[in-house]
């Protein structure tokens, strides 16, 4: 096994097997901007199936996670609305960073250092395989939406442009 094919040990795995869910992790080569755009190109899946993590907060600075299509963008208007808050913004860098524990561009959603409310675009649910970080740079997990219900307890929304 090279050392670019060693599974590195992470929150998000280990909250993964510890709730004794089915996934597979997959290694990818990260680039930095590149996105997952770029990590659907050299995994050889649709890009609509990779999802992001995206910290946000809403007016007050209480923090949120979003989970979104790599192909898609957020309307933090139409999620502000939805969700009751006068404005949706991301974090900035450094705050999303001690929310969660990982490093921009490896935040995953599960494993993190805080409890945070997590919301899901609804067509992601819909989805039968989806690739999401898996707490690395260059590592994300392949995994069903049920494992995401059943760990994150998401609430659906639409909001995606």
């Amino acid at each position: 096994m090279s050392k670019k094919d060693k599974i590195p040990a992470t929150p998000a795995l280990h909250a993964l097997k510890g709730a004794g869910v089915a996934f597979i992790t997959r290694l990818y080569d990260y680039v930095s901007r590149g996105g997952t755009g770029e990590a659907a190109r050299q995994l050889g899946v649709d890009e609509h199936q990779v999802i992001k993590t995206l910290v946000m907060q809403d007016e007050g600075g209480g923090p949120l996670l979003v989970l979104m299509h790599g192909d898609r963008e957020v309307s933090t208007k139409t999620l502000a609305r939805q969700m009751g808050r006068k404005t949706i913004a991301p974090c900035p860098e450094r705050d999303a960073q001690r929310y969660t524990g990982y490093q921009v561009g490896g935040i995953s959603p599960f494993g993190i250092r805080r409890a945070l409310p997590v919301y899901v675009e609804k067509s992601i649910l819909e989805l039968e395989r989806l690739y999401i970080n898996g707490g690395r740079r260059g590592l994300l997990v392949e995994t069903t939406p049920a494992v995401l219900v059943k760990m994150l307890n998401p609430t659906p929304v639409e909001a995606a442009l």
